[in-house]
């Protein structure tokens, strides 16, 4: 294989994976906007869904230079809540 053939593979496959963070970094918002507006009017939410997108965000961190994010828990959501009163 070229040098040239095995840098364009490369810039594809980061290319990929920087697409998918993208993809999944705008879901995990979203999830986290939703459990925003959920405690916001007092109803019941998990932060289960915004935990699997933050740790498909990790798996692919860990393998390429992308940041990380940290895990969410219903406690986080609430004080964010409390702090926009």
């Amino acid at each position: 294989m070229s040098v040239h053939k095995a840098i364009t593979l490369h810039a594809q496959k980061q290319n990929q994976d920087f697409t998918k963070f993208t993809r999944l970094d705008q879901q995990r918002e979203e999830y986290i906007q939703e459990a925003v507006e959920l405690c916001k009017t007092g109803k019941d939410f998990t932060t289960d869904k915004i935990n699997e997108v933050t740790l498909q965000i990790n798996v692919l961190a860990n393998e390429r230079f992308i940041p990380t994010r940290k895990l969410v828990t219903p406690e986080m959501v609430r004080v964010y809540v409390e702090s926009l009163n």
